[in-house]
């Protein structure tokens, strides 16, 4: 196998997470911007208008400081029409994690796996406890919430963690459920509802429990802009629960913890609503259509997913880790391969959800990994050539 120039295979290795773009960059790459299957962001927003208007003003949101949190946080209840007060804002959704492993673990934490890493790494590295809840390929990676109450229970756990949809697999429980499970829990010390990516969730008009959280005592929802609105670079999360905890986490946050671009975003926020809502119908049929023609591969396995990514399995035979770097190598393409999740193996992928024409491409990488051979002097496209042989 070709390696890419300036070494970059070798940061794939170096962290328990993929590689930035900036890292990227820096390794010397030659050759255009890689398509980007790992990130999992939202192709479609913010818009190229709200690109404009944000590169007109950079040198402002660039040179002065920005408001402080509570602030930003009254425009962004009047955004979700929520309460201020059950807000509580942060620098992403892994500065929150931090937050709440420091003021609510303190002696033990439940969690499904395989699921976002900061969750079961976190509080190793404080010394607590942490219950990993198995689940199951033969399942689908579907999480049978009493199953996952009694394990709590019988493990003792006190604060209890659920990512809806999850992350990697994407799967998603109503919010019903989700709902009846809290409520089950109400004697823990604190039960925290992950919604980094409810937003791309099609299965139900209003699939967040925010809402409701504020009327309980001990849930909190968390949620991440960055991943819905396709801007992991400004770093903004915020969490949402009833006024003592929202209150307990704001306290501990530092005053000026957010940058002015994420605030120049959240007071634009409003007056795009329609082309935010617009980009979700967009990549809920990307979604639909990459897992039918992801799906017509045999080499792959793909589960169901609700998120903006999918999860698929490579079948025997197939290392993971070759053919990604095979992918950035030869066809400049970046996944995310996941054999460094508790509970998975490098046989599994995470996909981003990508428009049609990366999806192509992506075909492409993967028949020339698997079926160098076979596929040679084809004329055809690879969506053809899937379905030829499906």
């Amino acid at each position: 196998m070709r390696h890419s120039a300036g070494g970059a295979d070798a940061l794939f290795g170096r962290t328990a997470h993929s590689p930035s773009y900036f890292e990227l960059a820096r390794a010397g790459e030659q050759g255009p911007p890689p398509v980007d299957f790992c990130i999992p962001c939202n192709p479609y927003f913010p818009t190229p208008a709200m690109f404009d208007l944000l590169a007109g003003n950079l040198e402002t949101v660039l040179k002065f400081y920005p408001s402080d949190a509570a602030t930003i946080g009254r425009q962004l209840g009047r955004v979700l029409g929520l309460n201020p007060a059950t807000l509580a804002m942060a620098n992403g959704s892994t500065e929150l994690i931090t937050w709440i492993d420091h003021l609510w673990v303190r002696e033990s934490l439940a969690i499904p796996v395989p699921t976002f890493g900061r969750w079961t790494d976190q509080p190793l590295e404080t010394g607590k406890r942490v219950d990993m809840f198995p689940l199951r390929e033969a399942g689908g990676f579907e999480l049978d919430l009493d199953a996952y109450a009694r394990f709590i229970r019988a493990r003792g756990s006190r604060v209890a963690v659920l990512c809806n949809p999850n992350n990697p697999d994407g799967r998603y429980l109503p919010r019903r459920e989700v709902l009846r499970f809290a409520d089950e829990l109400g004697d823990l010390d604190l039960v925290v509802i992950d919604e980094s990516f409810i937003d791309f969730v099609e299965q139900e008009r209003n699939p967040s429990i925010a809402e409701e959280a504020v009327l309980r005592p001990n849930v909190v929802v968390l949620k991440s802009l960055g991943k819905n609105f396709g801007l992991h670079g400004i770093r903004f999360g915020y969490l949402v629960g009833n006024p003592a905890l929202a209150g307990k986490m704001s306290r501990a946050l530092p005053k000026w913890n957010l940058n002015s671009l994420a605030e120049t975003v959240i007071f634009m926020l409003a007056e795009y609503a329609e082309e935010y809502r617009e980009s979700l119908y967009l990549l809920a049929r990307d979604r639909y259509l990459m897992g039918v023609e992801l799906s017509r591969l045999p080499e792959l396995t793909v589960f169901p997913s609700q998120a903006n990514f999918l999860l698929v399995k490579l079948s025997a035979g197939i290392d993971g880790t070759l053919l990604r770097d095979h992918l950035y190598a030869r066809h400049r393409i970046l996944i995310r391969e996941c054999g460094n999740k508790i509970g998975m193996s490098n046989q599994f992928l995470r996909l981003v959800v990508r428009p049609e024409a990366d999806v192509t491409r992506l075909v492409t990488g993967i028949l020339d990994h698997t079926r160098p051979r076979e596929d040679a002097g084809e004329n055809t496209g690879p969506f053809e050539m899937v379905r030829s042989v499906s």
